[in-house]
């Protein structure tokens, strides 16, 4: 029965893209026409349920928007045409859910429709936000081997606060207090973990401390910052257009923001050459928040002291070292535990040690 809905689905899709059929004509177009090839046959007494099914199919996104509804998924991936993962509270399963090529492609292309991004050979990566904010990351072949790589990561239906992290025993209140405390103090903190250790979550309770008469300006490469104050700018990146224009990338982003009279900046994730500009602007007394892939508290602050080295053969380590030496006062460690649960593995505080040239890196909290 699910080859024939998908090859239904198939024939109504054709007819909406290329005939410009309205989606219940379509469906009803298609039923009709196989149940009178077959007015006997099994599909007359399951044309009711059919038509359910293709109608779900088609609109929203389809086999996908199940798994988009329940909240104990956190991230919905795809490998190949019949493997479709996801991950619930940090573990990951394999479903028996088959979508076919076209059918997939015509999802995705639903999916950015309305976000500006493209996806083709010349472009053949993509991230996106959907609209209930979840994030996109697609890659398409030549790049991957043969099919369509999809990543889904949902956005949290929620913001958790310290104190709800603490119920959660992600970490303990003398840890929450002595990180409110920090947060108030307009320390600059680095949120620091591996992919899906919980550092954007972590990053968004951060800013549940900060005070909501400041004015808070937050850059990304795809919107996942939340602050629910009312003095609040989010921008993120865009990629360039067909021509090879119009990109905006995250260090012009970081440049336009201090333009913007910030309280406080807070950066998604430092990948590249922002690292630098993000430095200078924290080294000039505005405090700021934000988050970098690292194995631990002192390799957090060893890339940090890397990445801006990327920004071009004039800036040396010379330079660097010491700017992240007095720029980052604190680094806080996300972990993911086998079982899934995220908790603060580290706090270290972060200082210029000038007489011995190095960076000193203390843990606050093992």
């Amino acid at each position: 029965m699910s080859e024939l809905v998908s090859s239904l689905s198939t024939l109504a899709r054709r007819r909406i893209v290329t005939g410009g059929v309205e989606l219940g004509r379509a469906v009803n177009e298609v039923l009709d026409e196989a149940v009178e090839a077959e007015p006997n046959g099994p599909l007359a007494a399951q044309e009711s349920r059919l038509r359910n099914e293709l109608t779900a199919q088609l609109s929203a996104y389809g086999p996908l928007q199940p798994l988009l509804d329940d909240p104990d998924i956190e991230e919905i991936w795809l490998n190949g045409n019949s493997e479709v993962f996801v991950a619930r509270a940090g573990v990951s399963s394999v479903l028996k859910i088959s979508i076919q090529p076209d059918l997939l492609q015509t999802l995705i292309e639903k999916m950015l429709r309305n976000t500006g991004r493209r996806l083709d050979r010349s472009s053949p990566f993509v991230d996106a936000s959907l609209e209930d904010g979840s994030r996109l990351h697609v890659v398409i072949p030549d790049i991957t081997k043969d099919s369509w790589s999809v990543n889904i990561r949902k956005f949290p239906s929620r913001v958790y606060s310290l104190e709800k992290l603490v119920e959660l025993e992600s970490l303990d209140r003398s840890q929450a207090n002595f990180l409110s405390e920090q947060v108030k103090q307009g320390k600059n903190i680095l949120v620091s973990g591996a992919t899906q250790a919980g550092k954007t979550t972590f990053l968004c309770a951060l800013l549940g401390e900060v005070s909501k008469t400041e004015r808070v300006v937050s850059v990304e490469e795809t919107f996942e910052i939340r602050f629910q104050g009312p003095d609040w700018v989010a921008m993120q990146t865009r990629q360039p257009n067909l021509e090879g224009l119009g990109e905006i990338t995250l260090r012009r982003l970081v440049k336009e923001a201090l333009r913007m009279r910030p309280g406080r900046i807070v950066v998604g994730e430092v990948r590249q050459a922002e690292s630098l500009d993000l430095l200078i602007a924290l080294n000039s007394g505005l405090p700021g928040l934000c988050t970098i892939h690292a194995n631990s508290a002192a390799d957090a602050i060893s890339k940090l002291c890397t990445l801006p080295l990327l920004a071009g053969a004039n800036i040396t380590s010379e330079f660097v070292n010491p700017t992240v030496g007095a720029a980052i006062d604190l680094v806080v460690h996300c972990q993911m535990l086998p079982s899934g649960k995220r908790i603060v593995k580290e706090i270290a505080t972060v200082a210029w040690n000038p007489v011995r040239s190095k960076i000193d890196i203390s843990l606050v909290s093992p």
